[in-house]
């Protein structure tokens, strides 16, 4: 069975960065369960996975713009510490939701702390990387009405209500 949209797919992985630092992997896990076409993973790997099928290996490299975007510098700020009310003590990589420029919520990191000011970014942490997958499809099945009502996978592997 091939991978199109509306397949539930699971795929082995191991995502390493230009410098091949191992940047995430399933090893040692369950495989990554998806439903294609839902926009559950990011769009250049969803297009590398398109038509292929059980026990197929994809090697591919993912520029910024297919996978979580360019490193944007007007999404850094810098902001009082007086705004973290409720937090005792801020480290350099905790993450907060804040308001978005849109309206909607966002997850910053605080790159930095100076004093007072609290450098956050809201950039996703591989923002401006090309992504090299090494992915071996696992299973292709048919997603149930559910699955595709929902927009996820259900069930082992997948999101559970």
């Amino acid at each position: 069975m091939q991978i199109i949209t509306n397949k539930a797919v699971s795929i082995d992985y191991t995502l390493t960065n230009d410098a091949g630092e191992v940047i995430d992997s399933s090893a040692g896990a369950a495989p990554l369960v998806y439903l294609h076409g839902s926009g559950n993973i990011i769009v250049g790997l969803e297009r590398a996975l398109e038509g292929k099928q059980s026990g197929d290996r994809v090697q591919v490299a993912i520029e910024p713009k297919d996978a979580y975007g360019e490193y944007s510098p007007e999404l850094v700020a810098t902001l009082n510490r007086a705004m973290f009310e409720g937090v005792d003590e801020l480290a350099v990589g905790m993450q907060f939701h804040a308001s978005a420029p849109d309206g909607g919520m966002q997850i910053v990191t605080i790159r930095d702390l100076n004093g007072d000011e609290v450098i956050v970014d809201g950039n996703h942490p591989l923002a401006g990387q090309r992504l090299n997958f090494d992915v071996t499809v696992v299973l292709v099945r048919d997603a149930s009405a559910e699955e595709i009502a929902h927009g996820h996978v259900h069930g082992e592997g997948g999101h559970h209500h």
